[in-house]
């Protein structure tokens, strides 16, 4: 069912919020007419904070303004007539707003699209709630939205019971103020008669007892009413606590920890918005239950009651500040990070946004946000560094209800480096951009001195199932593959970082690595370290190779004798490729074959590793197809069934003047002396076409070039 469809059967406070996302910023009308044409537009492909994107919203804004056009003239009729001229008008009016601003067009659409489904789920969930999860809304979002519900009973409880209390002494008082006037009547009866004086007094003092005693009972009662409404605001602020530790502490901080990966590879962290809902729902509450106790301290101060509530209310006060302040806080948040390596003179962009700035006002006195860069250390003593165009004020996006601030130009002017000693080098220095504001909320009641990242602490190892994580998150991203590292890959891998033959992967669930054994030093025998290694297979892979790789060809994550095992069990010609150990970015093909020195005695051969260079001459599928001795990939697919798709077709026939292009091959002598005493072909001592393209081209009558002489 269309998402329209679905928004118009909302019902109650539900049908509210959808109908306040319209208005002239954006009509209904055109929300309800073009509804099949706005879902299916990619609004979401856009990225509202990239500059270079708005060229796709200004060709939306077009589009949109040419289908209301287009639905003017199709209109018929008396009716159709008021419509065609509301429609034309809209088309007008949408585009002189965002003519100018074509990104705030999506942000705008998309905010309403997200909001419409968010409602709509909503609802599902609570027209249904024996059916279980709808629409994919995961349980826990339901809790959410639950303890909202319960959180909402409660807030409207208290604050019925406030108005009955003020009610209750607002009537106490003028009883009060009676008994204050008739004791006044008492003081004024010594003029009278004795006669007289006697009467009024006893009628006086009749009265006076019964209100009196009518005050003693009622002050008693006053009193349990600020007991019990006191007891019931602690329910509802430790709710509200609770609910705000699922949100700030588990939602928001999940949502940090995704930014976190994507910046490594992982999946996008995901839209804020829902979060933000959240967030200003829990603002919206806090705040209300705050105005409450603020209320029932003031009755307190028109009429003392001497009792424990006083005390309980001070307690009330200091816990709701401290609940919203912690809220506050934990909500400005870095939206946009900036790039991970940054260089002086050298412009980048950040986006700062607070999550409860609308709902709390923020905005109406839109507070500047200053960022500085510091180190671990000087994070510690807040030593700043210069980065240039590092203020910002914050602005309020009404269409979206976002407060955030748009860091477009900003740049390093200088940086203090620390002293560094050892092997450390510059890069390995860590610094964090920390974004600050102060601003107050509630008319100046409150005041907060916010930061958008706090110091930090690398630590000085991690796990190896950490590091593996984020070696097959890295891999995956880089390389583009929905085929990660197996379980025996990372067993290579650990065998290499770790200097260790075990084949058992329980062997190094609880081994640490260490920077200085990722990056700092060099691998056993070689002048390279395990990230620089690593680091070379996945530029290889992403450059050349994805599509082997996804096709599965590719093992790669095997050493030499590995590969001996498997071979040696397959028949003649059978291969294999896997990553070179010697060579950073460097893949060989092993194969088994005959010994041409011995008789019967067949033997595994290794090319020497080729590169990114070698691959930019020559493809891997054309290299492997050159090679006549090459049957069948390992363990048993004719190569050509796996390769010969990728190949390059021959050039047959002649181009511009008459020539004929020149091909290159790949020529390898299996009975040529010059290979190693593993069997590993040295190519440049024997036929790498590919390696040696310049020097056939200086000699084109060579029998593995085929060409027109001029």
């Amino acid at each position: 069912m269309a998402l329209w469809i679905q928004a118009q059967q909302l019902k109650g406070d539900a049908l509210h919020q959808m109908q306040a996302l319209y208005g002239q910023h954006f009509p209904i009308e055109v929300r309800h007419y073009l509804a099949q044409w706005i879902e299916s537009q990619p609004w979401d492909a856009i990225d509202v904070e990239k500059q270079q994107e708005e060229f796709k919203a200004k060709r939306l804004l077009e589009s949109l303004i040419q289908e209301l056009q287009r639905k003017a003239e199709h209109q018929m009729g008396e009716d159709g007539f008021l419509l065609k001229i509301k429609l034309g008008h809209y088309a007008s009016q949408l585009k002189s707003a965002y003519d100018p601003c074509p990104m705030e067009l999506v942000r705008c659409i998309k905010h309403i699209l997200y909001t419409e489904q968010r409602l709509v789920q909503e609802a599902s969930n609570v027209s249904s709630p024996g059916v279980g999860l709808t629409d994919g809304t995961p349980q826990k979002y339901q809790q959410i939205n639950q303890a909202f519900e319960e959180l909402r009973v409660m807030t409207q409880d208290t604050e019925n019971d406030l108005r009955k209390l003020q009610h209750s002494q607002e009537y106490f008082i003028i009883q009060y103020q009676e008994s204050l006037r008739i004791q006044a009547q008492l003081s004024s009866l010594a003029s009278l008669p004795p006669a007289e004086r006697v009467q009024r007094e006893t009628s006086l003092q009749s009265r006076k007892a019964t209100l009196e005693a009518w005050l003693t009972r009622e002050a008693n009662t006053l009193q349990k009413y600020r007991q019990d409404l006191a007891e019931k605001q602690q329910r509802t602020l430790a709710l509200l606590r609770k609910q705000q530790t699922v949100i700030v502490d588990d939602e928001l901080i999940q949502w940090k920890r995704r930014q976190q990966l994507a910046g490594n590879g992982g999946p996008a962290e995901g839209s804020l918005d829902i979060l933000q809902s959240w967030c200003e729902k829990l603002a919206d509450m806090i705040w209300q239950n705050r105005q409450q106790i603020r209320r029932v301290e003031h009755l307190t101060q028109q009429l003392p009651i001497p009792g424990p509530t006083e005390e309980l209310l001070k307690e009330l006060n200091s816990t709701v500040t401290d609940v919203i302040s912690a809220l506050v806080t934990s909500t400005f948040i870095i939206e946009k990070q900036p790039p991970q390596v940054l260089k002086t003179q050298t412009k980048f962009a950040a986006t700062v946004r607070l999550l409860v700035g609308g709902k709390l006002n923020v905005h109406m006195n839109p507070p500047q946000v200053k960022a500085t860069i510091i180190n671990e250390q000087q994070a510690k003593a807040l030593l700043k560094h210069t980065i240039l165009n590092n203020n910002c004020v914050m602005e309020y996006h009404q269409t979206t209800g976002t407060l955030s601030a748009h860091f477009r130009n900003m740049s390093l002017k200088r940086i203090k480096r620390s002293d560094r000693r050892g092997a450390e080098s510059v890069t390995e220095e860590k610094f964090t951009v920390l974004f600050e504001s102060q601003f107050s909320v509630g008319g100046n009641e409150l005041m907060f001195h916010v930061k958008g990242r706090v110091p930090f602490v690398v630590p000085d190892k991690v796990t190896w199932p950490q590091l593996c994580e984020a070696l097959n998150m890295k891999y995956k991203s880089e390389v583009q593959s929905d085929r990660g590292l197996s379980e025996e890959n990372l067993v290579f891998l650990a065998q290499k970082a770790f200097s260790s033959s075990s084949n058992n992967p329980e062997d190094y669930r609880n081994m640490t690595m260490t920077w200085s054994q990722f990056n700092r030093e060099s691998l056993p025998g070689r002048n390279f370290t395990f990230w620089q290694w690593f680091d070379g297979v996945i530029e290889l892979m992403k450059k050349h190779l994805k599509a082997h790789w996804n096709d599965g060809a590719i093992l790669g994550f095997l050493n030499k004798q590995q590969a001996q095992d498997m071979l040696l069990s397959k028949p003649n010609g059978t291969f294999l490729l896997r990553f070179s150990d010697s060579e950073i970015g460097g893949i060989t093909i092993a194969w088994v074959a005959e010994n041409p020195n011995k008789a019967g005695e067949r033997m595994v051969w290794n090319l020497m590793p080729f590169t990114t260079k070698d691959f930019s001459i020559r493809s891997l599928a054309d290299r492997i197809s050159d090679l006549n001795h090459l049957l069948f990939l390992y363990p048993n697919q004719p190569k050509d069934e796996v390769f010969s798709r990728y190949c390059t077709p021959p050039n047959s026939k002649a181009v511009g003047d008459g020539y004929v292009k020149p091909e290159i091959k790949q020529v390898v002598k299996v009975d040529d002396p010059m290979l190693d005493a593993e069997g590993e072909f040295d190519l440049e001592e024997t036929m790498d076409m590919a390696r040696q393209v310049e020097e056939f081209l200086r000699q084109p009558s060579e029998p593995q070039w085929s060409g027109q002489q001029s």
